[in-house]
C-alpha cells in the first residue's frame, strides 16, 4: 500500500517544479505604472498609461526567467494639461525622437521568499543603463502579481535637458512604481 503513495509523492514532486516556469502577459485595466517626480521638493505624481510586460518566470529557476517591458512614452500624464505638453517636448522625453521606452533583463534572482530583483537594461532616450528593479511576486491559479518600486536619477536618462537640468526646482530622483496585473499565455 505504500508504493501507489510514495509514487505518487515522487511524481508530484518531478512535476512541481514543471508546474511553476510560464509565460506572463499584462492585464492592462487592472495594472498601473506610476512615477513620482518633485517639483520645489513637493512629490508631483503621474502615470504612464501604455506599457506592456511579458514575463517567463519559474520561481524555482530564476536564472532562465525574463522580463520585459515596453513603455509608450508619449502617454504620460502628470494631471496637467501644461507639464503633459511640455513633457513630450526635447527637453524631457523628446517623443518625437524617442517614442518607446524599454527595460529588459535576463537576470532575476530571489532576495528572500517573495521577492526579487531584475537585473537588466533600461534604455529611455536613446540612453542605456544598467538597472535593477526589485519586485514582489505572487500568482495562483493563472493570475499572477507583480509590485515593486525604485528609484532613477533622470539626469541620467537626459531627462530635463538645458534650463532644467539643475535639480534645485525640479528634483533629480523620480520614484518609480508598479503594480502590475498578469495573465498565464497558453
Amino acid at each position: 500500500m505504500k508504493t501507489p503513495i510514495a509514487l505518487a509523492a515522487a511524481l508530484l514532486a518531478w512535476a512541481a517544479p514543471l508546474a511553476q516556469a510560464a509565460d506572463w502577459t499584462l492585464d492592462p485595466a487592472a495594472s498601473r505604472l506610476e512615477l513620482v517626480a518633485t517639483f520645489e521638493k513637493a512629490p508631483v505624481p503621474g502615470a504612464f498609461k501604455e506599457f506592456d510586460v511579458r514575463v517567463h518566470f519559474d520561481t524555482s529557476d530564476t536564472a532562465n526567467s525574463r522580463l520585459e517591458v515596453t513603455i509608450a512614452v508619449r502617454s504620460a500624464d502628470f494631471a496637467s494639461a501644461e507639464v503633459n505638453d511640455a513633457i513630450v517636448g526635447p527637453d524631457w522625453f523628446d517623443v518625437a525622437r524617442f517614442p518607446q521606452a524599454d527595460f529588459h533583463a535576463t537576470e532575476i534572482r530571489r532576495i528572500e521568499s517573495n521577492r526579487y530583483v531584475a537585473r537588466g537594461t533600461m534604455s529611455l532616450k536613446g540612453i542605456r543603463r544598467p538597472i535593477e528593479v526589485p519586485f514582489a511576486w505572487s500568482d495562483e491559479r493563472g493570475a499572477a502579481r507583480m509590485t515593486g518600486e525604485l528609484v532613477l536619477q533622470r539626469g541620467v536618462f537626459g531627462i530635463g535637458t538645458g534650463e532644467w537640468a539643475a535639480t534645485n526646482v525640479i528634483g533629480a530622483d523620480v520614484r518609480v512604481r508598479f503594480d502590475v496585473r498578469l495573465r498565464q499565455r497558453g
